[in-house]
């Protein structure tokens, strides 16, 4: 009986980890699909083995094994936060499948997953933090040059510049920055990210005068 509320439990967990946090904040179908196939493949190649008598950790040296290769052949990338998501519904199938007398600490488990998953994916932390892939229409090899100009034109703090590619030929630089926007921020004049002012507007006499 224990072990049914385990089951239940687990497929709880894993339609409100997919359903209730990961899809309405990524949008993604195919890895919800994904991980509620990891998720119950899990569940039951992991409790088989238990029943026949073989060790847990040969069930998860089996699902780890299956998970891995599933990323590592893959066909598009996978972000951090995927793999993620990918690891704890591989969690919550293992939780659910153990044979335990204190079903309450597989239980806690399970919620420890989903709190950690709920906070750490939060839109509202750091939120002001963001990382962009940007290709410059000039080859700098200059850090501190470099670090100006995307200051400049994204109008942010930049923590972070990784040169992926400079091409001398084609005269361009592809970066991955990872920067936090000015927005909100009182900036000097002539400062990091601070556009620069625009002329004003001559009188409409003087140009009329002109004409």
């Amino acid at each position: 009986m224990a072990q049914v509320a385990l089951f239940l439990s687990d497929i709880a967990a894993v339609s409100l980890l997919v359903f209730g946090v990961y899809y309405p904040r990524h949008r993604r179908r195919d890895l919800v699909v994904a991980c509620l196939g990891v998720n119950v493949g899990v569940l039951a190649v992991a409790s088989s083995l238990t029943a026949v008598g073989a060790s847990t950790g040969l069930g998860l040296g089996l699902a780890l094994f299956g998970v891995l290769s599933i990323i590592r052949l893959r066909s598009t990338e996978l972000e951090q936060h995927e793999v993620a998501y990918y690891f704890s519904a591989l969690a919550l199938g293992l939780l659910g499948a153990m044979q335990t007398d204190n079903i309450w600490r597989s239980l806690g488990l399970m919620v420890l997953v989903l709190a950690v998953l709920y906070i750490g994916d939060h839109p509202r932390l750091m939120r002001r933090y963001r990382r962009q892939v940007l290709v410059l229409d000039s080859a700098v090899t200059d850090h501190t040059s470099l670090v100006a100009r995307l200051e400049q034109t994204l109008g942010a703090r930049v923590h972070s510049v990784s040169v992926q590619r400079v091409d001398l030929v084609n005269d361009t630089t592809v970066v991955d920055v990872r920067y936090r926007p000015l927005h909100g921020v009182r900036a000097q004049h002539g400062g990091p990210g601070t556009p620069p002012p625009r002329p004003p507007h001559p009188p409409a006499a003087a140009v009329a005068g002109r004409s």
